[in-house]
């Protein structure tokens, strides 16, 4: 018996919603730059993170900062509740602004494996294309699993280095998506 899932778009008295989330992840190996090499290796950590990373209040500013700054924000609902998320920029960045930014993708642990993500990063997506972007950019974390995804999902290694996110966590893995054909 699968329930029905409403995805739409969420507003800024929302935000607080994003508490829904079951963000715990199980991450049994990281992507790390080898010093010796400068090579990207898998490296194992068995860590299970039990928030979203950086904490619910960092996750929340960005939230309403995206959504005050004329960025939107995706929900996926099940039964009143939000089992994921993804919000994506309005503002266009990179040598030529061509970049959009996904600033958050998240599903709840219950709910992985099921194309959830798939669904609202191309919503995310759609969005980034009518903002008029051509690309879509993003810093995933280094998991094997949250690389993998994205891989999948067709993203490759961003060609442009955004120096300020990569400040904000060096080990975030920067991506692109390309919107051309998509």
């Amino acid at each position: 018996d699968r329930k029905m899932l409403e995805y739409r778009k969420l507003h800024l008295e929302e935000a607080e919603r994003i508490a829904e989330i079951d963000a715990t992840n199980y991450i049994k190996n990281v992507w790390r730059i080898d010093a010796a090499t400068g090579e990207y290796r898998l490296v194992e950590i068995n860590w299970t993170d039990t928030e979203l990373p950086n904490g619910f209040g960092w996750h929340l500013n960005r939230f309403k900062e995206t959504v005050k700054n004329g960025g939107t924000a995706f929900g996926c609902f099940e039964d009143e509740t939000l089992i994921g998320y993804g919000t994506v920029d309005k503002e266009l960045f990179g040598k030529q602004d061509k970049y959009a930014l996904l600033d958050q993708l998240f599903v709840s642990r219950g709910q992985r494996g099921k194309g959830i993500g798939k669904a609202l990063f191309f919503l995310c997506v759609k969005q980034a294309a009518e903002y008029g972007a051509e690309k879509l950019f993003l810093c995933a974390g280094s998991s094997e699993n949250t690389i993998a995804f994205y891989k999948k999902l067709g993203c490759v290694p961003a060609a442009e280095r955004n120096q300020r996110l990569y400040e904000e966590d060096p080990r975030d893995i920067q991506l692109e998506f390309s919107l051309k054909g998509n």
